[in-house]
């Protein structure tokens, strides 16, 4: 009977059912999973994706907590592949290694001028509110109308974060610093575009609802952007889903703000559709200062052309959420133009030959591109699984498969890794510090701090 070591580079969801889905699979092996995670805690980007007032979505984490607990997984927390352990290392201790790194740069918008100082992508902000610790600690928000172009939940995270009133945001677990910062915010108008209709967002209808429920900021829609023609009407009587985001938008046409006119709110939320964005526009000093667009209509096929309208807003700030795209891994086949290890079913391909790559796997975002929900990973992770259970005649065939290489390998390194139980006190600390002010937790974003507490130190 054999022995499966396996090594999973990346503790987010994706990593963590990888490994669930391994130790529950009937095979005739015993399986040992080390779980490599480049920051010094789990959970991806449900730690550090999702925004602070969304505990629903975080609770996520609780399932994913539930599987690291059964302590049948072992944790190295503050590890970068490439730097603190190669895949050469991995070869020598490991019969294989599936890759769940995900996807956190952001995708391109290319336009002119979108290299415009405070041209900003929304991955990098997402990572600043959630308390990344390898993002900086400030951030710029120094404009007062500001651009997010792009109609999914993440330029809706996006939006609401930019409009919300700091104060509002006490109750969740958001770091001292984003809401300093926010606090000092001097916005008052985010412009939100999406190049085609009301009834082809990307919003899910929950998100959608939660923007018009924020304190002192006014919805602004547009009479002119639902002009239905037959197949947008068709589908909003289809499609369940189509029908309640077209019911919430109806609903704030009739309020007063509609048209950015006889709102009382301190802040106003704008959504444009029909808008597809041309140029950025800079001031002398290279600074966003207008977007420039074109208004765009049916083409009678399900997409859109544009119209040769173009209209120009000022601005001073722009947030481009139009995707994330995934990073290359030292030594491991990547797919430049997808943003994706290139595989079959989550075996590895060599790029140029399209063969399979032996002992490298992939699941998640990295495998798949940035596309699908919590649910989809899990039956991703399923497929890819399979092909590590029965992959075991392309298995590596460690020098070293001791479980007891690892710890010393990253010691004789001077790798302050993290590991579950450290996990667990930085957990415990993060809860201790929101208990005095009524907050669920306050977020350690430092680096150092997060392994020190980490380790006890």
């Amino acid at each position: 009977m054999s022995k499966l070591r396996l090594a999973i580079v990346g503790a987010g969801p994706a990593g963590i059912y990888a490994a669930d889905l391994l130790l529950k699979a009937e095979r005739a092996f015993d399986v040992s999973i080390d779980l490599f995670e480049q920051l010094p805690a789990p959970y991806g980007l449900v730690r550090y994706g999702v925004a602070p007032d969304h505990p629903r979505i975080k609770g996520i984490i609780t399932a994913l907590r539930d599987v690291l607990d059964r302590g049948d997984i072992r944790l190295f927390g503050n590890v970068r592949f490439g730097q603190d352990i190669t895949l050469d290392d991995l070869k020598k201790h490991y019969n294989a290694v599936i890759f769940s790194t995900g996807a956190i740069r952001d995708a391109d918008l290319d336009i002119p001028g979108i290299d415009a100082h405070s041209s900003f992508g929304a991955a990098d902000f997402v990572s600043w509110f959630d308390g990344h610790p390898d993002v900086p600690r400030t951030w710029p928000l120094d404009a007062q109308s500001v651009a997010v172009v792009g109609v999914g939940n993440v330029a809706l995270d996006v939006s609401r974060m930019l409009v919300k009133h700091a104060e509002d945001l006490l109750p969740t677990e958001i770091p001292e610093n984003v809401h300093a910062g926010l606090a000092a915010s001097e916005i008052t108008d985010v412009h939100v575009f999406g190049r085609r209709g009301p009834a082809q967002v990307k919003f899910t209808p929950l998100e959608l609802r939660e923007l018009g429920e924020l304190r002192d900021v006014d919805m602004v829609v547009y009479d002119e952007d639902f002009d239905y023609d037959e197949a947008t009407k068709n589908a909003i009587a289809s499609n369940k889903q189509i029908m309640v985001i077209d019911r919430v938008l109806q609903s704030w046409r009739k309020r007063p703000s509609v048209n950015n006119a006889g709102g009382e709110a301190s802040r106003r939320l704008h959504l444009h559709f029909w808008a597809k964005p041309v140029e950025v526009k800079k001031d002398a000093d290279g600074r966003v200062s207008a977007l420039v667009y074109e208004r765009t209509r049916p083409d009678g096929e399900g997409g859109v052309t544009g119209t040769g309208e173009l209209r120009e807003l000022p601005i001073q700030q722009l947030y481009r959420a139009v995707g994330y795209f995934g990073s290359p891994l030292p030594g491991v086949p990547f797919d430049e133009r997808h943003g994706v290890i290139p595989n079959q079913e989550g075996q590895a391909l060599h790029p140029d030959s399209n063969e399979i790559v032996p002992g490298v796997f992939a699941t998640g975002w990295i495998k798949r591109g940035p596309v699908g929900l919590i649910g989809h990973t899990k039956s991703d992770a399923m497929e890819t699984v399979r092909h590590v259970i029965n992959g075991q005649g392309s298995w590596w065939q460690p020098e070293d498969p001791s479980e007891e290489s690892i710890p010393a390998l990253l010691a004789e390194r001077g790798v302050r890794w993290t590991d579950l139980e450290g996990w667990h006190r930085l957990d415990e600390h993060e809860v201790a510090l929101g208990e005095p002010h009524a907050r669920a937790r306050i977020k350690v974003v430092d680096r150092a701090e997060m392994v020190n507490v980490s380790r006890g130190e």
